[in-house]
């Protein structure tokens, strides 16, 4: 992707000899944020763009033509996988999907083989390999805490078949039971409720500030804005706030894993 602001604001602040650290101290920033916004793997908010105009004396260059439009959705996904690894708390929200930090072996294959056109075995074998890699941010025993919050139709939209369906949900019963993830499940008898379709992350970290990631078929999102990061955390509380509570959920999970045969 390119990264042609990320070049220019660098440009900008060494021609007016700032030090990244320098510059965020004068914008009242991370010197971690500046140095994402150079690397092109963030957009600064409306906010931070002018703070920034003010302290390069750039006008209102920065938060004129900041970043937006028709990006790839590979670009977009690419962004938000980089920002999942750094993420300090990742909220999850799926209506259709195991999300894929969650996922098996089994369960992201069977993901991977509805694609159109389809992949080959190969390219399947390697988009697996990375989507499991994704996982190993949960092998650090506190960092990041993770929350999901599933639609009952997750659990029963047998992906994969009976197997990979009981192998799946018992994978998500085992993460929650040793307390490293929450899962919730927002039960089918709520009816209608606040989000309904597709994917949400919600991530937080220690030196930058909040972002969201909304996937919808063809369509994703990269939100920066703090308002629309504040809006989607809403959405999610209300969510949440109408999911079954954590033991409820487990039970439901094990029940559903039984009925695809699981037994243990």
């Amino acid at each position: 992707m390119s990264n042609t602001y990320g070049d220019w604001f660098k440009q900008q602040r060494e021609l007016a000899g700032l030090t990244q650290q320098q510059l965020a101290d004068a914008a009242i920033m991370t010197r971690s944020h500046i140095a994402h916004i150079e690397a092109g793997r963030r957009v600064p908010s409306k906010e931070d763009a002018e703070r920034l105009d003010r302290a390069l004396g750039t006008g209102n260059v920065l938060s004129s033509f900041r970043p937006g439009g028709e990006v790839a959705v590979a670009d977009r996904f690419a962004d938000a996988l980089a920002l999942e690894q750094q993420a300090t708390m990742i909220w999850e929200f799926a209506s259709a999907l195991v999300p894929g930090l969650f996922q098996t072996d089994g369960y992201a294959r069977a993901v991977m083989r509805t694609a159109c056109p389809p992949w080959s075995d190969e390219e399947c074998d390697r988009l697996v390999r990375t989507r499991l890699g994704r996982a190993e941010i949960l092998d650090d025993p506190l960092t990041p805490v993770v929350w999901g919050v599933l639609d009952e139709a997750v659990l029963r939209r047998p992906v994969g078949g009976q197997a990979v369906m009981a192998e799946q949900i018992m994978h998500l019963v085992r993460l929650a039971e040793r307390g490293r993830v929450r899962i919730h499940v927002l039960p089918l008898g709520l009816g209608a409720a606040t989000l309904m379709q597709g994917q949400l992350k919600l991530m937080w970290f220690s030196d930058q500030p909040p972002a969201g990631y909304t996937e919808c078929v063809s369509s994703s999102f990269l939100h920066d804005s703090p308002a629309v990061v504040q809006g989607l955390q809403s959405k999610y509380a209300l969510v949440l706030s109408d999911a079954l509570p954590l033991q409820q959920s487990l039970a439901l999970m094990r029940a559903q894993a039984k009925e695809y045969g699981h037994h243990g």
